[in-house]
């Protein structure tokens, strides 16, 4: 068996000695591969284990205390509200069985007209079209059986020709319910709706426009559906939710580009559910309980506004983002609200915190819009960093302290460790916030020389130049930056890195590693503190 205390390399200056973990004298693992030069990480008076890499440190954008997706009424409250329930216990099973009997004979006219239409890329024939009014009848009595007896309308839909694309606010599953009955559009949605039981059938034959949010192949092949059809007016004129998620309608969120990119004139329209006692919005809460709910009001208040038609500048080419944020500034006026930073990936966030068991969902929605635009940070990827600061153990303010910090990155107790926990931490509270650790590893991430440092730090890892680094390998590098590293401790790191669990690192577990947790690209600043990586010295390939 290999002894972990033997020198791992000698010659040109190096000595390797792994501390022992249960060996009561530490043998301590020293490097001096450049014995007249100094190459120790940063310390105190020079705090920032990123400079080598350009970087001068970061902010952290200041983030609002809004949250646009909690439901203000998540629970039964009150003396009315209970007695409510008592009476209205034999109105809410009329309802269920009129909803029940309503999504059959729905879903039964739906699958006759679509029986036997194989030609899904053109319109729907007419014939076809003249049996799914009976779905779009069962659809506005579905509504009524949610207490929606009667619907306030503002303004008008302007004619297709003029304005062949609808955008809305999105508050409820109400929404597109409503938007089927009132004009049978075609809808852009996420793909899983098609699998859901009785409405799959029927959203397919609305010949909606599926998108995988987080596919830049899909959302392209979504946008290029959406000119094919608001271009062709032989279709149904187009809807889309470009906030991408449900919100709490007390603020919009930032729109996604899908409906403004095609460039064609709009018409925005505005959803407001008005109440005292129970919130109607798809909040923090499940649908049955939801819509258990809504079976139990007297009776739920819906206002819909169709806004005058906003077209893109015709006196200069104007750009998706401009046209959304014209939009949307219309949107919110309407409304009396504002528009905020948050995207649909702040709700892939909470969604997360919802799965882990965190109790309080803000601390980690951090304004993705914002923070999307600063550093073309993917939702999956913001979800992967979330998943790491989870595991951090944050406490109940959503805050991680230093040791638990190092721990899930492996890293021990040192100066280096230490500063490297005192960059992420902006505000210097001794603690780091969700917010400042993504933003932190993400600056780091997308430093035009961290590529660079990366494939370097491989090859000089990579001793006997094999094209993998193995154990004795990595803890030679890693004990030069942390001292005093334990074998256990070096296995850790060792398994951090070794993504395909082979007993070996890869130049591609490397890496892949490294662009999972940035930071510890610190770890092998000596390696090429006095290279110059903006020439790519050293970055050839060792053959």
């Amino acid at each position: 068996m290999t002894d972990l205390r033997r020198p791992l390399i000698s010659g040109n200056g190096l000595t390797h000695t792994f501390c022992d973990d249960n060996s009561p004298s530490q043998h301590v693992l020293t490097i001096n591969d450049h014995p007249n030069q100094d190459s120790t990480p940063p310390t105190e008076e020079n705090p920032n284990p990123y400079g080598v890499l350009g970087s001068d440190g970061f902010e952290a954008p200041v983030s609002t205390t809004m949250d646009p997706f909690r439901n203000q009424t998540p629970e039964i409250a009150g003396v009315y509200e209970w007695v409510k329930m008592v009476v209205m216990v034999p109105i809410a099973l009329v309802r269920l069985v009129l909803f029940g009997l309503c999504l059959l004979i729905g879903y039964i006219a739906t699958k006759f007209a679509l029986h036997g239409w194989k030609d899904k890329q053109n319109p729907m024939p007419r014939w076809r079209c003249r049996v799914m009014y009976v779905t779009r009848l069962c659809s506005r009595a579905i509504l009524f059986s949610f207490g929606y007896h009667w619907v306030k309308r503002k303004g008008k839909p302007a004619p297709r020709e003029v304005a062949p694309i609808l955008v809305s606010n999105h508050v409820s599953y109400i929404d597109p319910i409503f938007f089927f009955y009132e004009s049978s559009p075609t809808i852009v949605t996420s793909e899983s709706h098609d699998s859901m039981p009785f409405v799959g059938v029927i959203i397919r034959a609305m010949q909606v426009i599926y998108v995988n949010r987080f596919s830049y192949q899909s959302r392209k092949q979504a946008v290029n559906e959406i000119k094919r059809k608001a271009s062709a007016h032989k279709f149904p004129r187009v809807l889309l939710f470009p906030e991408g998620t449900t919100t709490n309608g007390r603020q919009l969120i930032s729109f996604q580009l899908g409906a403004f990119i095609p460039g064609y004139p709009i018409q925005p329209v505005v959803i407001r559910y008005p109440h005292i006692h129970f919130d109607q919005s798809w909040g923090h809460i499940a649908l049955a309980t939801l819509m258990f709910r809504m079976f139990m009001q007297f009776h739920n208040f819906m206002e819909v506004e169709y806004l005058p038609v906003i077209s893109p500048s015709k006196h200069h080419k104007e750009s998706p983002a401009r046209f959304a944020e014209r939009t949307g500034r219309a949107m919110a006026s309407a409304l009396n609200v504002i528009q905020t930073y948050h995207s649909f990936a702040d709700y892939a966030l909470l969604s997360k915190a919802v799965k882990a068991g965190q109790e309080k969902f803000s601390p980690f929605m951090v304004e993705m819009a914002q923070v999307q635009k600063l550093y073309h940070l993917s939702s999956s990827e913001a979800v992967d960093f979330l998943e790491r600061f989870l595991a951090m153990n944050p406490d109940s303010s959503g805050c991680v302290e230093y040791r638990d910090f190092i721990r899930v990155l492996r890293l021990k107790h040192s100066p280096l460790s230490e500063n490297i926990f005192g960059f992420i931490d902006v505000d210097k509270d001794g603690f780091i916030t969700f917010k400042e650790f993504l933003v932190g590893s993400i600056h780091i991430l997308k430093l035009p020389l961290f590529q660079r440092a990366c494939e370097m730090a491989f090859n000089e890892c990579d001793a006997d130049k094999d094209h993998y680094i193995s154990l004795f390998e990595l803890g030679g590098s890693a004990s030069s930056a942390i001292p005093k590293l334990t074998t256990s401790e070096v296995q850790a790191l060792f398994e951090l890195f070794d993504i395909d669990g082979d007993g070996k690192i890869s130049k591609d577990d490397f890496i892949t590693c490294l662009r999972r947790n940035p930071l510890l690209i610190a770890h092998f600043n000596h390696l090429f503190m006095h290279k110059d990586l903006e020439a790519g010295t050293g970055l050839e390939e060792n053959v």
